[in-house]
């Protein structure tokens, strides 16, 4: 497919858009502000409604805040879906919960558009064709918006089928933010103890090959079907357990408490990947 729209003119709209300008699949732009194209270079200027958008373009890629924005330019008279052409693929790139997405996924098949939950990440770089794609899709819808997906995002990683894409996103979501709270708690105690936290980031940046990610385990061989497997993961879990107590002896004697790390702690088989693979119970 090759003639792509954008919707919304943010951050990452924005940087979609002058991407696709410069491989020439740029159609057409839409943005409530009439103005938001005139300073993107080679994007052409924004059109009357979302649905003169659609009728330019075989792929509409909708890059709102939110599930009523995107709920407000799908419907209507002046919405995508009037004037969609059969074949139309819309890409949702903004995060919506998965309830969210079953109902704008209920109004592109009732008007024959298939759709494609497109999580992004990398907003910062997305004019420099930096945009991760988390996608979700059927292969065949995907393999269709491929050359488009391409067009703006440094890599697409296909997650599986329709809702694949958002589901990532929101996974991925929460490592960043569970990450943010390990960091938060790191600070504390660095501060409590007299330590320069600058240094500690600088050691954490030099030292990110030895460390490992939040999936370094998940990631790893299943443990219920190899024994060595299984001893490195209780070697983890020992480890983890003697720095973690470590770290809670210390906030304590600081009066202060590490919710993250106790949880961790509380939980530590499952954390290695020793039980409850598949979630705790709610």
């Amino acid at each position: 497919m090759g003639r792509a729209g954008v919707i919304g003119l943010g951050q990452i709209g924005a940087g979609v858009a002058i991407c696709l300008a410069r491989t020439q699949q740029l159609a057409a732009v839409y943005d409530i502000r009439a103005d938001a194209a005139d300073a993107l270079e080679g994007v052409p200027p924004v059109v009357a409604s979302p649905a003169e958008l659609a009728a330019q373009s075989d792929v509409v890629i909708i890059a709102v805040v939110n599930a009523k924005q995107t709920i407000d330019v799908l419907s209507g008279p002046d919405g995508v879906l009037a004037r969609a052409r059969p074949g139309t693929i819309v890409v949702l790139v903004a995060t919506v919960s998965i309830e969210d997405l079953d109902a704008i996924r209920a109004l592109t098949d009732a008007a024959g558009v298939e759709l494609v939950d497109c999580g992004v990440t990398g907003g910062p770089k997305s004019r420099e064709h930096g945009l991760v794609c988390l996608v979700g899709g059927t292969d065949e819808t995907v393999a269709k918006v491929r050359p488009v997906l391409d067009g703006f995002a440094k890599l697409v990683a296909h997650m599986g089928g329709p809702g694949a894409g958002m589901a990532a996103k929101i996974a991925r979501n929460v490592i960043v933010f569970g990450c943010l709270r390990a960091g938060y708690e790191a600070s504390v105690l660095c501060r409590n103890a007299g330590v320069d936290v600058r240094q500690l980031a600088h050691v954490i940046d030099a030292s990110s090959d030895s460390v490992g990610g939040p999936l370094m385990l998940a990631v790893r061989d299943d443990p219920s079907s190899s024994e060595q497997e299984a001893a490195v993961r209780e070697y983890t879990r020992g480890l983890m357990v003697k720095d973690l107590d470590a770290a809670i002896d210390l906030a304590r004697s600081y009066g202060i408490a590490l919710p993250l790390v106790e949880l961790t702690r509380r939980t530590d088989q499952t954390v290695v990947g020793l039980e409850n693979v598949m979630g705790e119970k709610a």
